[in-house]
């Protein structure tokens, strides 16, 4: 009996909150690597001279497929937390998703630009470095955008061929990644019009919960975007992050953008968003032609 009134309250106790139990998210045949299937190469390098973020250093890794042609403009996607989606043993996979899509035709030959966020080195062996991610992502304005045009497109464009038409270009991120992937794409459409937001923090961390409101009162922009969110995300004094991507999503429908909304039961985390990731490329690219 005791039991049984123990399992009635739990019930109730998810009733009342609306969570969840996750369901079990699993990496497809399209995040593991392929026999026949061309191998792109991933370099590290590292940005110490920051005119936009001064005194930040940050890594950052480029991905190059094998299908490469110098004499041919490549598309591009940017990713922030880069280290976390070109690690090839993590939620996204990035290169190995990359190289079977290309491979297959889904998507176009594409440059893959992971950046992680500044990190402000310490001033002394007993001080510790500061991060600057919140700062850089999760601020509103063409600050980052601005980052990415100057400085690190031109900085991998001495030695690739990537292509300036703004259809061709995509950007995506997780969390506070997220919503600064739409932040370049809102404030910059002439340059990125792809989006990929994972668990998105389309709260109020710096404000960025009145972009379901802007988006509504705003002249479409020539934007696509792939939302992915989830039912046990963050629930905290800067927002609600299941309720946000929901207002985002319907702001998004009502003002007539391309968009795919897609809810899941994980928390804040990239298993779904990973799981989904080659579908979500799919979607993103599909229709795309060249013009350069």
């Amino acid at each position: 009996m005791r039991l049984l009134l123990t399992t009635a309250l739990l019930l109730v106790g998810c009733f009342l909150t609306g969570s969840k139990g996750a369901e079990q998210y699993t990496l497809g045949p399209d995040s593991q690597r392929q026999e026949g299937v061309p191998r792109g190469q991933v370099t590290q390098h590292e940005l110490t001279d920051s005119q936009v973020y001064p005194g930040t250093v940050r890594d950052y890794w480029v991905y190059v497929p094998e299908q490469y042609d110098a004499a041919k403009p490549a598309c591009l996607m940017v990713f922030q937390d880069g280290g976390n989606y070109a690690k090839e043993d993590g939620q996204f996979r990035v290169p190995i998703v990359f190289d079977n899509l290309i491979h297959k035709g889904d998507m176009p030959v594409t440059l893959g630009i992971f950046i992680n966020p500044g990190v402000i080195p310490p001033s002394s062996p007993t001080a510790v470095a500061r991060r600057n991610r919140s700062f850089e992502y999760d601020s509103l304005g063409d600050q980052y955008a601005t980052f990415l045009l100057n400085e690190i497109l031109p900085a991998v464009s001495k030695d690739y061929n990537l292509t300036t038409d703004p259809d061709g270009r995509a950007i995506g991120g997780i969390s506070s990644g997220g919503i600064c992937a739409w932040t370049v794409a809102w404030e910059r459409p002439e340059a990125f019009r792809k989006v990929l937001s994972h668990v998105g923090s389309f709260t109020n961390i710096r404000g960025g919960h009145v972009y379901a409101a802007m988006i509504r009162k705003t002249d479409p922009k020539p934007i696509r975007v792939f939302l992915q969110e989830g039912e046990n995300d963050l629930d905290n004094l800067h927002g609600n992050w299941p309720l946000a991507n929901r207002q985002m999503a319907a702001s998004l429908k009502f003002a007539g953008y391309d968009y795919k909304f897609v809810m899941g039961t994980e928390g804040h985390n990239g298993k779904h968003g990973g799981a989904i990731l080659p579908e979500s490329l799919r979607w993103l690219w599909r229709d795309y032609k060249p013009q350069n």
